[in-house]
């Protein structure tokens, strides 16, 4: 039995205001066709729906019964429509990112913090993971996007607002005689290194950078997070390398110094990874349309900003 759903409207409209002239107003029909669609359900079910008076129309007991259905019905249709016009207006939905801890905070805070003060109906779900399993997050649906270093070769994937960032080596006050100077690789390795894990691509990136030169870099700490490298760093444990960005405030305050080396260190870059010809959700399309606007051409002119805020996150 094919569903006719107007009929169903029109029976609802027409027990609820107990009036056929009424559910005709209400859904601008003619009366005729109200009475013709209750008609088509009686004959359908070969029941009497309604009973016919001079006031208007009563429900039979039948009636009765078919209305209890579809007034739940109803209900559930008004809320899917208001829970629809909620996520399309942003008032409530969720925003689902993965990323590292160091992307999170360096990266990522400043422009969740003005999503949230934006639209703060949307809760943000926050996935923590290595690139690989950001990937794996992405093509099983558990995101709607990554933040990642880049490249990335996958065809299933793309790579939005590819963002340049400057790697260096940081030294506390401790080796304070060293600002100023310009160190060869072989000089830099007269000295401590701390360096991130040996997984993450930064790590892998300086490494062939000073196989390149014939040199080895061995570190005497390494550490899971970039919070890390720039504490131990700013304690005189070893010099770091670490992202210039993410220690912006540490340099401008000076308690950290950038070491200068007679060579050129290569630049990393940031992108926003998505499934390719997967319909982005529209709390994922406006984050990421905030982030354009400010015209991320590096993350030196991006409004970072280590305040704490408060918006409904949840974290894995």
């Amino acid at each position: 039995m094919t569903i006719n759903y107007e009929l169903y409207k029109v029976f609802y409209w027409a027990a609820k205001t107990n009036s056929l002239t009424q559910a005709a107003k209400i859904l601008f029909l003619t009366q005729p066709s109200v009475s013709h669609s209750i008609k088509q359900l009686e004959d359908r079910f070969g029941l009497t729906l309604f009973h016919r008076n001079s006031k208007g129309v009563t429900l039979t007991p039948e009636g009765a019964v078919l209305f209890s259905y579809i007034e739940q019905s109803q209900m559930l249709l008004t809320l899917a429509e208001q829970k629809m016009l909620a996520l399309k207006n942003l008032d409530s939905g969720e925003l689902r990112i993965g990323g590292s801890d160091s992307l999170f905070k360096h990266y990522l805070l400043p422009y969740l913090k003005e999503f949230h003060q934006i639209h703060p109906g949307i809760k943000l779900h926050l996935k923590h993971g290595t690139t690989p399993e950001i990937i794996s997050f992405l093509k099983e649906g558990a995101i709607d996007m990554g933040v990642v270093r880049t490249p990335i070769v996958d065809s299933q994937l793309e790579v939005r607002e590819n963002i340049q960032l400057q790697e260096c080596f940081v030294a506390g006050i401790r080796y304070a005689e060293l600002q100023g100077q310009i160190l060869s690789l072989d000089q830099l390795l007269q000295h401590p290194i701390i360096l991130f894990s040996r997984n993450s691509r930064a790590r892998m990136g300086i490494t062939e950078l000073f196989q390149s030169y014939g040199f080895t870099i061995k570190p005497e700490i390494e550490v899971g997070s970039v919070d890390l490298l720039i504490e131990f760093a700013r304690n005189g444990l070893g010099i770091s390398y670490v992202t210039r960005e993410f220690v912006s405030k540490e340099l401008e305050e000076g308690s950290l110094f950038e070491i200068e080396l007679d060579v050129k260190l290569p630049p990393s870059h940031v992108g926003i990874l998505t499934m390719r010809n997967v319909p982005l959700t529209t709390c994922a399309c406006t984050f990421i349309e905030l982030i354009e606007q400010h015209n991320l051409s590096s993350l030196e002119h991006a409004p970072f900003d280590k305040a704490n805020s408060s918006p409904s996150v949840t974290y894995e």
